[in-house]
């Protein structure tokens, strides 16, 4: 092996700091994803909204945000390339968590909704252009990422708009909108615990050495799907009274929001922290080992610095993007929030189980745009959906860019 351009621990202290400023990034921008909805709906507080995704998404993130993660993020480089180059490898994963840290840092100030998972691949794009060129990227998973700018708003708008629809049929515009809550929202309840269930069996569970077979998850699905329901029922007949009088409809589908926003969560934690941990794991691999493979295994203090982070992103910056996705789209109430976040919800399983990559940012974006246009289009803010199509559009090659910066500037402060 090469000797390391400085020695281990400082390497480390490095890599841990710019690891903790991605994370950090993620929570002030990403967090939106599972709270922007139900703030943006008033189904809870901002502070409430802060100290929920806090508790979830640091677990989901230190518990089961993953043994073992991809050294390099979504396949868009063979890591055996720098095989012989660990020095390149170390300095470009460090430059990579920098321009991503930065750009998320830049867009959540702006209250712009990014993807993080595009902001981190972008950066690795850039690193990877300037240290074995044009040649050594796959653009074909290039290409299949940025398909689903289009498909992901597209297929979960679309669920969104259906969803509203049918809760307004079934619900809302009913002569007895109370009775029909206490009848149909336990089925909306179902449903949310479907999504929930197969998100921690197929994904979640196994971080946490629990491992599951196909005929295991349905069942596991389907009993957890019918105790919530069951649940629910109970509680919502148990405050009929609250529910009758008006706008106690809306309370029933704030209370699914909370639920379902607190899972996302913790999904969200456990998936979204291998974009920070991710080439911070391949870092302390490459100290720990001397060498480069395709997968990293992560130490607890690696997710604990993800974990962290997240949390201190989003409860310093996190109100920005929150409310950009909960108010400015379109105006929320607790019905239209839950069909966007339920749609969301859907969309990511559906791509989860099919392989496909998706952006959990623009896929809520595309849900909150198709509740609005259930409602009404003249209720949609158009000049604040240019605004982050636009950033959208902007990710990948500012991430790319800020990449080729930070691997120029740290290779001529360490003489590499």
């Amino acid at each position: 092996m090469e000797t390391l351009f400085l020695n281990p621990f400082n390497i480390l202290l490095i890599a841990g700091f710019i690891g903790f400023f991605m994370a950090f990034g993620i929570g002030a921008n990403d967090v939106a994803n599972s709270m922007g909805t139900s703030v943006g709906s008033k189904a809870i507080t901002l502070k409430q909204a802060i100290i929920i995704a806090a508790i979830f998404e640091f677990l989901g993130a230190f518990l089961a945000g993953g043994e073992v993660t991809s050294t390099i993020r979504k396949g868009i480089v063979d890591p055996n390339l720098y095989a012989n180059d660990v020095n390149i490898f170390v300095m470009g994963m460090i430059s990579a968590l920098l321009a991503g840290g930065t750009w998320l840092f830049i867009a959540s100030l702006r209250g712009w909704p990014v993807s993080t998972t595009h902001s981190i691949v972008g950066a690795i794009i850039g690193f990877v252009l300037i240290s074995k060129g044009v040649d050594a990227v796959s653009w074909g998973k290039v290409g299949n990422i940025a398909m689903s700018w289009v498909t992901s708003p597209l297929f979960s708008g679309t669920l969104a708009f259906g969803l509203y629809i049918s809760a307004k049929k079934l619900i809302l515009d009913r002569a007895n909108p109370g009775k029909a809550a206490i009848t149909f929202i336990p089925l909306y309840s179902f449903l949310v615990a479907v999504v929930i269930s197969l998100v921690t069996a197929r994904k979640g569970l196994k971080h946490v050495g629990i491992e599951f077979s196909e005929n295991e998850i349905y069942l596991f699905t389907l009993i957890f799907s019918i105790i919530v329901a069951t649940g629910t029922a109970f509680f919502l007949r148990r405050n009929k009274d609250q529910i009758m009088r008006e706008g106690g409809i809306e309370f029933a589908f704030g209370l699914l929001m909370i639920v379902s926003a607190s899972a996302m969560a913790f999904a969200h934690g456990s998936n979204d922290v291998a974009n920070a941990i991710g080439p911070l794991a391949a870092v302390v691999s490459v100290v720990d080992t001397g060498e480069i493979g395709s997968k990293s295994s992560i130490s607890p203090w690696v997710l604990l610095v993800g974990g962290i982070g997240i949390v201190f992103g989003l409860a310093t910056l996190g109100s920005r993007v929150i409310s950009t996705v909960g108010k400015k789209i379109t105006a929320l109430t607790p019905s239209l929030g839950f069909s966007a976040e339920m749609a969301t919800a859907s969309t990511v399983v559906a791509a989860t189980y099919l392989g496909f990559p998706i952006s959990t940012t623009h896929t809520l974006v595309g849900g909150v745009i198709g509740v609005g246009l259930a409602k009404g289009a003249e209720h949609l803010d158009y000049a604040s959906i240019r605004r982050i199509i636009a950033s959208w559009l902007v990710t990948i090659p500012t991430g790319a860019a800020f990449t080729i910066l930070f691997y120029i500037l740290l290779r001529i402060i360490f003489g590499v």
